[in-house]
């Protein structure tokens, strides 16, 4: 079970909209237009045709599965002492006394440019159920971050 954000979710259903009405109606158009022209052993429209067929069928099922097991999340129902999905977490890398600043969001709503990372990184990992002030540790590829953090606002 997977937990998405309202506006996640809106997305997620509104490109599975696209791709049902819009798209795939045209790849049909194109396959069947490609296969008209004769021979498919030789055709490399009707082999990209069917290529972006595949791609189309694969991206349907994949947001469809997304949907079928995601839960909307209510962030007034989300504790807000506590880092949690969907909280604005400030926090200090000790080391570096650098000062970040991240939304803890599901694995399908990360965005590193918006600053969204995922509750399964490392660091959202790290930061799940702490409070401010606390001291955490983050395991992650170049080693061991300590971090604290200084607020969290949802």
């Amino acid at each position: 079970m997977e937990y998405l954000s309202k506006q996640r979710y809106d997305e997620i259903t509104a490109e599975l909209k696209h791709l049902i009405n819009v798209v795939y109606p045209k790849v049909v158009d194109d396959l069947a237009e490609a296969s008209a022209q004769g021979d498919r052993s030789d055709n490399a429209g009707y082999r990209e045709a069917r290529r972006k067929q595949a791609k189309t069928i694969s991206r349907i099922r994949y947001l469809q599965k997304i949907l079928e097991y995601s839960r909307v999340i209510d962030p007034d129902n989300l504790p807000k002492d506590r880092v949690c999905l969907l909280s604005r977490v400030e926090f200090t890398n000790l080391s570096t006394n650098t000062r970040m600043k991240f939304e803890i969001v599901s694995p399908h709503e990360m965005d590193l440019e918006a600053g969204k990372i995922s509750l399964k990184s490392p660091i959202g990992a790290a930061l799940m159920g702490k409070k401010v002030g606390e001291i955490v540790d983050a395991q992650v590829p170049a080693g061991t971050l300590r971090l604290r953090i200084e607020s969290i606002n949802d």
